[in-house]
């Protein structure tokens, strides 16, 4: 049996095969997108560089010699790869783990196709059991802890060496456990629109349109 971690490595190499030579490669966040940006390295001379959906990940990035651009410096990307918390079996994800879900979401928004990578462990039926992180104006935290809880959610701020942890944005982020998103699209509509919401974790008007999953067998491609 592979580990996860091998898993991990599996999907992160078979994703290769999605980097478009001669572009700029959207590049997403987590210990996934760690597997992937280490394969991405034996081809950085193929590609002009990689826009970077956080910190950790540019720094990864540019200690493999491969270029970082500014989002706003270069246009349309023709591939985002990135990981999940979760994926259901239209290519609805939740996305936040590591903390960079609205740069992702930015870094997403930007390219033409999301390739997927993970291992079976995150695909699910139904989006919710991962708790949903939330990027929050601080100000706004309790009230949106209230708001969460007539959903049915449980709220809570993500902590860090006993304060809450910061986003790259300089926000904090809630974690929202007790749901069950059965319709991720609406779901991510109206959670956008509250007041003091930067971006919630729902990546379904951002959806994957390839899986790349890590499976005993071998990867295992899902195609939405």
């Amino acid at each position: 049996m592979l580990t996860q971690d091998e898993l991990k490595t599996l999907v992160g190499q078979a994703a290769l095969q999605y980097v478009v030579p001669g572009e700029i490669v959207g590049v997403g966040t987590g210990s996934t997108v760690n597997k992937f940006i280490d394969a991405l390295a034996s081809m950085k001379d193929q590609i002009k560089g990689a826009v970077s959906s956080s910190v950790a990940s540019t720094e990864r990035l540019l200690a493999l010699g491969i270029e970082v651009f500014d989002a706003n410096a270069v246009g349309e990307l023709s591939v985002y790869i990135d990981g999940a918390d979760e994926i259901d079996g239209r290519g609805y994800m939740i996305k936040g783990g590591g903390a960079a879900l609205t740069r992702e979401k930015i870094v997403a928004a930007q390219s033409r196709r999301f390739i997927c990578i993970a291992d079976e462990s995150k695909l699910v039926q139904t989006l919710g059991k991962f708790p949903l992180p939330v990027e929050v104006i601080p100000m706004a935290t309790q009230r949106l802890v209230r708001q969460f809880a007539a959903l049915g959610g449980t709220a809570k701020v993500r902590m860090q060496g006993g304060e809450p942890l910061l986003t790259d944005n300089d926000q904090h982020i809630l974690d929202v456990t007790g749901l069950q998103i059965s319709d991720p699209l609406a779901f991510e509509s109206e959670v956008n629109q509250w007041p003091g919401v930067v971006t919630v974790g729902v990546f379904a008007h951002q959806r994957a349109q390839v899986c790349l999953l890590g499976t005993a067998s071998g990867v295992k491609t899902l195609n939405f």
